[in-house]
């Protein structure tokens, strides 16, 4: 008898560790072949809406981490690209120190002399020539937004003041917008990394407009560069030229450093090139005013250059915050994404468990 109790207990077991791993719904008795025809899977109508909305968010997460491979790599390939810029500023500075003082001396030479340039002369302003820098692309965050609001804002004052302007556009973003607005007289690309050549042939087109009398002063709107978070719109006379701050102008000198993993600018002010102490009893091969009237368009040209790098490190930096604060939402975005998945996964796993149970109790 006691041999017979353990075979019923046995068997009673076996029956219900086969009741509990089948689809839930069906008896024990429907194992039968009419029952399980008519029936499709009771599990797949339950739990497939489930499935998908977690193959769905799997879809969302992977999605996103690919995103975020590629603003993280923009990131960095925007901090190289202001390293090269910033050492491309700083090996144009000791020629344009040496540039500075020869102008500045020469200056101070020429000023008993009453001498007369057509670039240091100021004379009544009826046209303006209005250079914009902007960038070519975008992904800056508000880098070229900013820019374009300052140019409108200038010639809003233009407008106001009863002027006459054309513009130059140096820059993709600019050209596109100013060109359906404005007369844009001639469109240049900034590039990544402006050089002397490009500089040239902008400054010759604006010397030449500015020497013909076709306009009367030469303004340049640029971003300057404060810091890798911060950058200031600003407008600029250009031409005529000041001999008071050509003598006196300063720089300020940005290089960009990375500590404990994260970049940083290092400001530094480079004092003003002192002007070169020519001796009076000095003979020039060429008249000096010569030599002013040579040099002043070289000048004009290192300036320009330098605001060009200047807006196109502005922008680089804008692009690396930019892609620094998309990176870190789409590292929160994946951290909600990933909480939602997993919720979702314990609710159809929790939802198997009490179809088992109830299979098992049925």
């Amino acid at each position: 008898m006691a041999v017979l109790a353990r075979a019923v207990v046995a068997l009673t077991l076996c029956v219900s560790m086969t009741s509990a791993f089948m689809p839930t719904g069906f008896a024990p008795s429907a194992f039968g072949g009419a029952a399980l025809g008519r029936a499709s899977g009771p599990k797949g109508r339950s739990v497939g809406p489930m499935m998908a909305s977690v193959k769905e968010l799997r879809e969302r997460v992977d999605s996103v981490k690919n995103t975020k491979k590629i603003t993280s790599a923009m990131k960095l390939v925007a901090a190289a690209k202001v390293r090269r810029a910033q050492d491309a500023v700083l090996k144009t500075r000791p020629f344009s120190e040496t540039l500075q003082k020869v102008l500045g001396g020469l200056i101070e030479r020429l000023k008993k002399d009453n001498f007369d340039s057509p670039l240091l002369t100021e004379r009544p302003v009826n046209k303006v020539l209005l250079v914009s820098l902007t960038g070519d692309r975008g992904l800056c965050g508000g880098y070229n937004t900013y820019a374009i609001k300052k140019a409108e804002q200038r010639i809003k004052e233009l407008k106001a003041q009863g002027l006459d302007f054309d513009m130059i556009c140096v820059g993709n973003k600019g050209s596109k917008y100013f060109g359906k607005r404005y007369n844009v007289v001639k469109s240049y690309p900034i590039g990544n990394s402006p050089n002397a050549e490009e500089a040239t042939a902008i400054a010759d087109n604006i010397l030449a407009t500015y020497l013909s009398g076709e306009a009367d002063r030469v303004e340049l709107t640029y971003t300057r560069f404060t810091s890798l978070i911060a950058s200031e719109p600003s407008v600029r006379t250009m031409l005529p030229l000041s001999p008071t701050g050509i003598e006196t102008e300063g720089d300020e000198i940005f290089t960009m450093t990375s500590k404990d993993g994260k970049f940083a600018v290092e400001a530094s002010i480079a004092e003003p090139a002192k002007p070169e102490d020519f001796p009076k009893d000095m003979i020039f091969e060429q008249d000096p005013e010569q030599i002013l009237s040579a040099i002043l368009p070289l000048y004009f040209n290192g300036q320009l250059l330098r605001q060009m790098q200047e807006s196109v490190a502005s922008e680089l930096a804008a692009r690396m915050t930019a892609m620094q604060a998309a990176t870190d939402n789409a590292s929160d975005l994946m951290k909600a994404l990933t909480l939602q998945l997993n919720r979702k996964r314990q609710a159809a796993i929790t939802q198997e468990i009490a179809e088992i149970v109830a299979g098992a109790n049925a």
